[in-house]
């Protein structure tokens, strides 16, 4: 297959400048003809898959790849299961499950990752939003997935994210972290499944 487009979503926090977003920012600059998405998301679930969907608005069905980090991985697969786009490759990088019950303990004040000075509200409002934009439980066409899971995430359950993508393409790492610092090591098995 012919990768025309890619979308790149961040985590909870993180941004455009994570190390896995530049990485693949990187790769994509190097394959002509690709156009590559990476916008900075807004605290708002709604909002952010309002800009997301704004975004890919006008790409095709077939020959599009999202990645998604983390919570940007759970915002991957409500976006691939949407009746437009599940003609799309997915690949997900230690991917939230339940972003609504995970993150209701962060409800307040928080800053940004890679700018501590950038502060943000975190409201219950956003916690429902979250909940309203659960994917459906059964994934259509499961081949199109591939996720990289860590077990040594120390944010994230990677016995959940395994049954959560059961029957999905991609690899469990014995033991890594949530932000994946040997990301590089496993790019290529990503980008396969990404061309198909």
């Amino acid at each position: 297959m012919s990768l025309t487009h890619l979308l790149y979503l961040h985590g909870f926090r993180s941004s455009p400048a994570s190390a896995k977003a530049r990485r693949m920012a990187a790769w994509a600059a190097e394959q002509p003809g690709l156009t590559f998405e990476c916008p900075q998301l807004p605290p708002s679930p709604l909002a952010a898959m309002t800009l997301v969907t704004e975004r890919v608005a006008g790409w095709p069905g077939q020959g599009v790849a999202v990645i998604g980090s983390s919570l940007g991985g759970f915002y991957a697969t409500w976006l691939a299961e949407r009746p437009a786009h599940r003609g799309w490759r997915v690949g997900l990088l230690n991917p939230a499950v339940d972003p609504a019950r995970d993150l209701a303990r962060h409800i307040g004040t928080l800053t940004a990752w890679h700018d501590p000075a950038l502060q943000f509200d975190f409201t219950a409002a956003h916690v429902a939003e979250l909940a309203a934009l659960t994917p459906p439980a059964r994934l259509t066409q499961p081949s199109r997935y591939y996720a990289l899971i860590a077990k040594g995430d120390e944010l994230l359950d990677w016995r959940e994210m395994f049954t959560r993508y059961a029957g999905c393409d991609g690899k469990v790492l014995a033991g890594s972290d949530h932000g994946l610092t040997d990301f590089d090591d496993h790019l290529p098995g990503l980008v396969r499944h990404l061309l198909g």
